[in-house]
């Protein structure tokens, strides 16, 4: 018996992947403490940081709703020197009743930079004016503010943020966390399985979230906006709360669809689902992403095909994952 328990040992198989019940409650209650300590940092930096977050997911919803209100053909190069605006160029916002903050400046394109596209007059009653540089020329456009109604809505929301933030910042040790406790009941040899995965779930999870944000909610917006003012009729005017939870929500569920490649390498490897039986049924598939995205997004058809189409995407790359796994495998095994 004691022989047999130091091959064991020696071995690192059966001995080291083998828990009872209480060592994995142990283990479960320690990587949650961490995943929980490492999500506590992230939200910190993210109440930091939370200003300049908000003014990002806000850009979709600006370029939905702003108003153009007037275009200034510029002459010059020296007009936009360094990104700062000229002192006629200034006059003349001034002459049209545009304000001018000092530090104002201009980028070239994209809404990543929208606080610095804003002209805030340092009054948040006042309002808000954007400017694009666009071919040539500055397109002002006058943004309509998003609102709250509930006396603790505006801090509930930045706390949303600053958690949502959070978790994206600290993914990577979150999945670390979560596949620890995973790798904790497997062989030694599967556990480079895990080593792999760890890196590949948090940058899956942050590429989803990015890829709605970036990609998704503009379109989905202005969809929204144009639906509303064409078909019904009516103005866009949201509210803070409704619409950061919107964008909130919709960041997690696609992070969250991203990992699909990984969850479909594990079927596999664990052999409960077979490659063969993935090829197979393909078409089946192509319909439940369809189904699963309309039960996630808004009943929208711009958010239901942009989550559809990745998510088939990331189930044809789990499929190729699978295969070159298990033809190292059967290399390995062939030497």
């Amino acid at each position: 018996m004691g022989d047999g328990k130091k091959k064991q040992k020696e071995d690192g198989l059966l001995f080291d992947s083998t828990m009872s019940l209480g060592d994995h409650l142990e283990e479960l209650r320690t990587r949650m403490i961490r995943a929980l300590a490492g999500l506590g940092i992230g939200l910190i930096i993210g109440l930091i940081l939370g200003r300049s977050i908000i003014g990002i997911m806000e850009g979709p919803y600006n370029d939905a709703t702003a108003t153009l209100l007037f275009t200034t053909e510029l002459e010059l190069q020296s007009d936009l020197d360094n990104g700062i605006i000229s002192k006629d160029l200034q006059q003349e916002f001034k002459d049209k009743g545009v304000p001018l903050s000092p530090d104002f400046t201009v980028k070239q394109k994209g809404y990543l930079f929208s606080r610095n596209r804003w002209l805030i007059t340092g009054d948040p009653g006042k309002d808000k004016y954007s400017v694009k540089n666009e071919k040539g020329k500055l397109n002002v456009y006058k943004l309509i503010p998003l609102q709250v109604i509930a006396v603790a809505a505006g801090f509930i929301s930045y706390v949303k943020i600053g958690l949502i933030a959070g978790l994206i910042f600290s993914s990577p040790w979150v999945f670390y966390q979560i596949w620890m406790f995973v790798a904790a009941g497997l062989y030694p040899h599967e556990k480079r399985y895990v080593n792999l995965a760890t890196p590949f779930s948090a940058g899956l999870f942050v590429t989803g979230a990015l890829f709605f944000l970036l990609v998704v909610a503009p379109l989905t917006v202005k969809f929204l906006v144009k639906f509303n003012q064409r078909i019904l009729d009516v103005r866009s005017q949201f509210t803070f709360q409704h619409y950061i939870s919107f964008v909130s929500q919709l960041m997690l569920v696609f992070g969250i669809a991203f990992q699909t490649p990984i969850a479909i390498l594990f079927l596999t490897k664990t052999g409960l689902v077979s490659i063969e039986s993935l090829r197979r049924s393909r078409k089946f598939v192509f319909a439940a992403v369809f189904i699963v995205a309309a039960m996630a997004t808004p009943p929208d058809v711009i958010s239901q095909v942009t989550l559809a189409l990745p998510l088939y995407v990331l189930f044809e790359l789990g499929i190729l994952l699978s295969r070159l796994s298990r033809r190292k495998e059967k290399a390995r095994n062939s030497e």
